[in-house]
């Protein structure tokens, strides 16, 4: 990755890997409680760790016996011992009703907050708050899904000969992140991770497989790579159309080679856009988040709380290239159907409106006498084109786009690949120095 030019423009956080940190120390062994009187306890529900499988925990009491005797002499009887006979008595009781009515706290495993539950499909996690915990059991959820991709390209110089070991030409160039689509091999992950590739290996879940790249889409920066020959685990789907700011999130990746890492935050605001006019590749209502997202987290997985994924990582805001709390992943309402469309082997369609542009400026405004010094100049338009339908013109000066005003040729870009081929538009311009308005359908550009 190449540090910004300027603080203002984003940047895809791709890097070199780096060697991973000591381990962490083991926890020092808990102290053995002293057995209780208790009733016989159901087995407990699964409990997930942090990059660790599921595992049944079960705990089961004998109850206990209580042996009648004789007194040994009249005495009076003192009114602690009264008092603890009491609360032993009502403890059992408590144990009892818990176990009849209390399932719900037992799966919880003394959190109230959310529940995990093993289904057929995986964990299924029901969150209710944002503490550490559901961190934890939203990354054993997560992280089987999220892959490792790393970067070769032949580095061998022009003419050499065709019966040379290729293999020993090769060198790693660059890592990034992944995310598993389905169980048997399609990844989708970011097309500036994979662009100049030779060769590519995956990394999931601590195994190393040879993959291929299966299609790329420069112009919204995804592609999707293939492994063969292996199961893997496919993350769930979420919905990005229905992020508020401020709800709880996840990212997941690699950042500087270490793989099989999380970080949390929120999402700091919605429908953010970017076009990139080094790479061509345009951005549009993205995901902010502050969860911090690094070199080599581009292709990972942003995911709510639930686990299910809502955005692929892909650029940070930095003067130092790394995070600063300002990073975006492109929504996967959007980058699921780039996917599904490369998977199905088609060429993936944009919207369009069938015009080329300029961007209005004085100069602009003076040289062909118009009567505003802002927004997007139809410099040529497509015949029969979605814009020619709808009645525009060359020389009209798009204003406003469903009421979003349009400074230039790059807003009119933004806006009009926030929507899908098909949907409507109201369209605002200006001809011959009077206002008016057109409903335009957008078209596909494949």
């Amino acid at each position: 990755m190449t540090n910004p030019q300027q603080p203002s423009q984003p940047q895809p956080p791709t890097g070199q890997p780096v060697q991973p940190g000591a381990p962490a120390p083991q926890p020092a062994p808990q102290a053995t409680p002293q057995p209780q009187p208790q009733a016989q306890q159901p087995a407990a529900a699964q409990q997930v760790p942090a990059g660790a499988q599921p595992a049944s925990n079960t705990s089961t009491n004998t109850p206990g016996t209580t042996v009648a005797s004789a007194p040994a002499a009249a005495k009076p009887k003192k009114p602690r011992t009264n008092l603890r006979t009491f609360l032993f008595a009502f403890a059992g009781a408590a144990v009892a009703c818990i176990i009849a009515f209390g399932g719900n706290a037992l799966i919880n495993g003394g959190n109230s907050g959310y529940t995990i539950q093993e289904t057929n499909s995986g964990i299924v996690i029901n969150a209710n708050t944002d503490d550490m915990t559901l961190a934890e059991a939203v990354a054993a959820k997560t992280l089987p899904s999220v892959v490792n991709i790393n970067v070769y390209a032949n580095t061998a110089a022009q003419g050499f000969s065709p019966f040379a070991n290729q293999a020993q030409t090769l060198e790693q160039t660059s890592l990034g992140s992944g995310v598993v689509l389905t169980a048997d091999g399609y990844i989708l992950t970011n097309n500036h991770v994979v662009d100049g590739a030779d060769a590519l290996e995956v990394v999931a879940e601590g195994e190393t497989y040879e993959a291929k790249i299966v299609g790329t889409d420069p112009s919204s920066d995804l592609a999707v790579v293939k492994v063969d020959g292996a199961t893997l685990k496919p993350i769930e789907i979420g919905n990005s159309s229905e992020l508020v700011v401020g709800e709880w999130v996840m990212a997941a990746g690699s950042p500087f080679g270490m793989e099989q890492s999380v970080s949390t935050g929120i999402v700091s605001a919605v429908n953010r856009s970017y076009a990139d006019e080094e790479s061509g590749a345009i951005y549009t209502n993205m995901i902010q988040t502050d969860a911090a997202i690094n070199s080599g987290n581009s292709g990972g997985a942003l995911v709510d709380a639930e686990g299910k994924l809502i955005g692929i990582n892909t650029l940070i805001m930095s003067t130092s290239g790394t995070s600063s709390g300002v990073g975006f992943a492109i929504p996967v309402d959007y980058a699921f159907g780039i996917a599904e469309q490369i998977i199905q082997g088609k060429t993936p369609s944009h919207a369009q409106m069938g015009v080329s542009m300029i961007t209005v400026n004085d100069q602009i405004a003076s040289r062909f006498g118009l009567s505003t010094d802002e927004g997007a100049y139809i410099n040529s338009i497509t015949a029969n084109g979605p814009a020619a339908k709808a009645g525009l013109q060359e020389g009209d000066v798009i204003v406003k786009v469903d009421g979003e005003t349009i400074t230039g040729a790059s807003d009119l870009v933004l806006a009009v690949r926030s929507h899908n081929p098909g949907d409507k538009v109201s369209v605002t311009y200006i001809r011959d120095g009077k206002e008016a308005t057109a409903e335009v359908t957008l078209g596909s550009d494949s």
